[in-house]
């Protein structure tokens, strides 16, 4: 497995999104709704980028003019996204969202052994500082509900299902910390990096090289979402894990 020293990464992940193409996202599409698999690292929003051009809004209006996003995902989650292409699916979808008929699934890789079974975390959530983290306050924090389910628990981590059914900012990522499971590389919530050398046993590093961790964003994707087109039938889209989830994945896997 090679590895990149940070200098190196970064100019990788730069090449990949200077040739990032809009129809390469795309996982289905009809005449109401876009589906695509947002990678990593890409704003959903324009002023949550210095490159406007990069974000997943302005690629979407370069592909359909009237565009809008159904929802949002944060920079470094990966996964399903919906957009709607014209106002009248943008505002089913809204009335979707805003009744809670919306299903979204999300997967991330968790520091620690854990089994959830089906466990509720109903912890109200109001922003801190400048608007870029949020905490739990029960006194004027605004509602907000996760359910958590292990798919498969490792060595030294844990794969979870998250099921938001409020849509709060960071929403998943502070309902883990507060039970003792938060998610890897997520130090804003009290993650921690995973490492090759710690889940494969005579793991031998080669001298003079630095380590790098399985993974190096917030192991948080959206799987899946599920929710009813115009003409009333339910669907379920689902994203395929981005290549840095699969690694992470696979080779906790392979040496659990």
């Amino acid at each position: 497995m090679s590895l990149f020293q940070p200098e190196e990464a970064f100019c990788v992940l730069f090449l990949c999104v200077m040739k990032l193409n809009f129809e390469d996202l795309i996982v289905a599409e009809n005449d109401d709704y876009i589906l695509i698999n947002k990678p990593p690292y890409v704003a959903s929003l324009d002023e949550r980028t210095t490159d406007r051009t990069q974000s997943i809004l302005r690629l979407a209006k370069g592909y359909c003019p009237d565009a809008q996003l159904g929802h949002r995902l944060d920079k470094e989650t990966s996964g399903m996204l919906a957009i709607a292409k014209h106002p009248e699916a943008y505002r089913h979808l809204a009335m979707q969202f805003e009744h809670r008929e919306v299903t979204k699934r999300y997967h991330a890789v968790t520091n620690g052994v854990h089994d959830f079974n089906g466990i509720s975390v109903y912890l109200p959530i109001s922003p801190i500082k400048d608007g870029t983290a949020v905490r739990i306050d029960r006194e004027k924090g605004k509602v907000a509900e996760t359910i958590f389910n292990t798919l498969q628990a490792y060595r030294t981590t844990t794969l979870v299902e998250c099921m938001p059914v409020t849509g709060r900012m960071h929403q998943i990522r502070v309902h883990l910390m507060c039970l003792k499971a938060p998610i890897v590389f997520d130090a804003t919530y009290g993650g921690e990096p995973v490492y090759l050398s710690e889940v494969k046993r005579k793991f031998n590093l080669k001298q003079d090289t630095e380590e790098l961790p399985l993974i190096q964003r917030v192991a948080l994707h959206a799987h899946s979402l599920t929710f009813a087109q115009m003409n009333g039938e339910e669907q379920t889209f689902v994203a395929p894990y981005p290549k840095d989830f699969a690694v992470l994945v696979k080779q906790l896997e392979k040496f659990s």
